[in-house]
Order: C-alpha cells, then structure tokens, then sequence
C-alpha cells in the first residue's frame, strides 16, 4: 500500500516527477513546491521507505565548498509508475461526487 496522498505528498511527487531523471536535494523542493524543509524530508523519507525514490549524498568537501553535503532524491523507475498512479487515483478521488458534501434538496 502507498502513501496516504495528502496535499503536500501529491506537490512532493508532482516536483519529483516534473523532470524525473533531475536530481534534486531537499532545499530545492522545498522552494518548488513553497513547502517548509521540515514538511519535505518525512515525506521523502516515506517514498524511500516505499523504494519511490532513491537518494546519494553530494560528494564534495564542504570545506572548500564553504557549505555542508547536500542529499540529492530522484525517483526510482517503479516510483515514477506507482506516484502517477497514486497521483491520479487521488485526483480522481477529490472530484468523486461523494467527496463533494452534502448537495441541497431541489425545491
């Protein structure tokens, strides 16, 4: 079984998937999907738990670089099927009709 597909999961895999073979390190997911960092690595946590997403960390020396590693996610080729399936399941799900509330009665 997936991912619960919230709101941010759906931006989350949407930003993933837009260009799925770039890679992308959690600071430049955060700005595209204007989520807080904090909201973003649980959820790619989750998607590498699930084998959605894989991810290396950046191989340079922070010291001449003047800034830490960074963590770079992709999708994997599995991940990229099942988050469009998901992606779409949800979608269809929020336009359900039984997802729209309580009609009015006509009059």
């Amino acid at each position: 079984m997936g991912p619960r597909m919230t709101t941010t999961t759906v931006r989350v895999l949407q930003a993933l998937l837009h260009d799925p073979g770039q890679e992308l390190y959690g600071f430049e997911l955060a700005e595209l999907t204007d989520l807080a960092p904090g909201t973003i690595y649980p959820i790619l946590a989750r998607f590498q738990h699930l084998g959605w997403v894989a991810s290396r960390w950046e191989d340079i020396d922070p010291r001449d670089e003047k800034r830490p590693a960074r963590r770079y996610y992709r999708m994997t080729p599995d991940g990229m099927e099942q988050a469009r399936t998901a992606i779409e399941s949800a979608q269809r799900t929020k336009r359900s009709p039984r997802n729209l509330g309580t009609l009015p009665e006509s009059t």
